[in-house]
């Protein structure tokens, strides 16, 4: 059984050093336009500097309406490349992976926010999102891969597909959202297109030692359990992908759907066949027991997400404790500040209920 502090190997790019990622972590902390803030730039590097085997970032948008939250970081545009290039190579000079995360809001996308309509998969009345035509969706198929060749010319050593947590590639996913009658709607296959066709031309057009790998959610938002294991079945059988990272919200948890209870979530993902894809989980890991109780259940790595906004040097806690736990909540301003959190990502916690200490 590996170890959480053993070296793991990708089908493409580097290796990283040990078992522990970065999650992907929204943090309202880059400019209105998308620009990397230094804000964002210390709290990514902090992160590198604290023994993460890769720094992943912040759901990045591909596409200028996409935009999910204030103070996304942005890839749509060539004025995002001096950032994202002073960041990259920040996090790469402390041996660990560099992966920018792609992204698209959909109809979570607020409307005042980004001055139009938001979009979905089909018309969506409950949050005022219109569905994107078929030429709009190969538009959006076209923007990831853009945004993939724009990480890569900003020195990435790959990026993440976000297909996760009710954003515009999962909105495509949804049974019941996606309500289309052309080649990306209708069967799980077609639904699912959006996707594949991102990998595709991700692998096409960027060079051969670029990692690339993708997010899914098995439950909320409109997910169904089955849909994302046969979803994540291809993936691995396929093996276009580095890794697939399972945002399980409780790796420990059973599933929601009753049909598929009596044993954990996770389960459902490690007893695929993975062949040379590797596999994480994320969920309430945070504590080093809780980390090694993944690696046992037989995933490939772990990604930590409140952990290392506790505590940026989490790895190396757990390399020198074997009960570390994550200091409890609520926690002080002050303390996140030490973390390398700016003050607009400790008032984006603060409305997080019993996160920051009043």
């Amino acid at each position: 059984m590996p170890d959480l502090f053993d070296p793991l190997s990708f089908s493409h790019g580097p290796d990283m050093k040990n078992r522990f990622m970065l999650a992907p972590l929204t943090n309202q902390q880059s400019h209105p336009d998308g620009v990397l803030s230094d804000d964002e730039f210390n709290w990514l590097t902090k992160r590198a500097k604290g023994g993460f085997g890769l720094t992943m970032t912040c759901a990045a948008h591909v596409q200028r309406n996409g935009q999910g939250f204030p103070g996304q970081l942005g890839v749509f545009s060539d004025d995002h490349l001096e950032g994202l290039t002073r960041l990259a190579e920040a996090i790469k000079a402390e041996n660990s992976i560099a992966i920018l995360q792609l992204h698209h809001g959909g109809m979570r996308a607020p409307a005042d926010l980004i001055g139009e309509m938001p979009v979905c998969a089909s018309d969506n009345e409950k949050y005022g999102a219109r569905g994107l035509s078929t030429e709009e969706t190969e538009q959006l198929i076209e923007d990831f891969i853009d945004a993939a060749v724009r990480s890569e010319k900003a020195g990435f050593d790959g990026v993440e597909v976000h297909g996760a947590h009710g954003y515009l590639l999962a909105q495509y996913l949804s049974p019941t959202l996606n309500q289309r009658t052309d080649q990306y709607g209708g069967c799980l296959e077609n639904r699912a297109r959006p996707i594949f066709d991102i990998i595709k031309g991700i692998r096409e057009r960027c060079r051969a030692d670029f990692n690339v790998s993708v997010r899914l959610s098995p439950e909320r938002f409109d997910m169904k359990l089955g849909e994302i294991i046969e979803v994540a079945r291809r993936l691995l059988k396929e093996g276009e992908i580095d890794f697939l990272d399972m945002s399980l919200w409780d790796v420990k948890k059973e599933p929601v759907e009753e049909e598929f209870q009596g044993k954990t979530l996770m389960s459902y993902f490690t007893e695929l066949d993975r062949g040379a894809v590797k596999l994480g989980v994320a969920g309430k890991i945070t504590t080093a027991e809780t980390a090694h109780y993944c690696m046992d259940a037989g995933v490939d790595f772990v990604m930590i997400g409140r952990g290392a906004i506790l505590h940026h040097d989490f790895p190396k806690k757990v390399a020198a404790d074997s009960g570390f736990t994550s200091a409890s909540l609520p926690i002080s301003p002050d303390h996140l500040r030490q973390e390398g959190l700016g003050e607009t990502f400790i008032r984006y916690l603060s409305e997080w209920p019993g996160f920051v200490l009043e």
